[in-house]
């Protein structure tokens, strides 16, 4: 009966000690993260093809770049599925190891 009495007694604190705990991920260091989120952007694909794609965009404020037309490198492996000349994106910009953007993704507007 005692070993009932203590697996029931664990079994109802079991669930409030999990809540109790602290599974906050606040305390890591994410310096070396910067910038892994991507900048996002709403673009006019003009070709793809090669490794690159050329793109016209608006201003993108957070990397301080005009309104313009330019070739991208695109990432090994990017999502561009579907993608086409002529197709209205959201695009997805990372910064690579060199210190210039590549595309990540070309998502087609909905």
């Amino acid at each position: 009966m005692r070993t009932f009495l203590l697996s029931l007694a664990f079994a109802a604190t079991a669930p409030a000690l999990a809540l109790a705990s602290d599974d906050s991920h606040s305390g890591h260091d994410m310096s070396s993260h910067d910038g892994m989120a991507g900048v996002h952007a709403e673009a006019t694909v003009n070709s793809i093809g090669d490794g690159t794609a050329n793109i016209s965009h608006g201003p993108i404020a957070e990397i301080g770049w005009p309104a313009m037309t330019m070739d991208l490198p695109v990432l090994d492996g990017a999502e561009i599925d579907g993608v086409e000349a002529g197709d209205e994106v959201m695009m997805m910009l990372e910064k690579g190891d060199d210190g210039m953007y590549v595309i990540r993704a070309l998502m087609p507007k909905e």
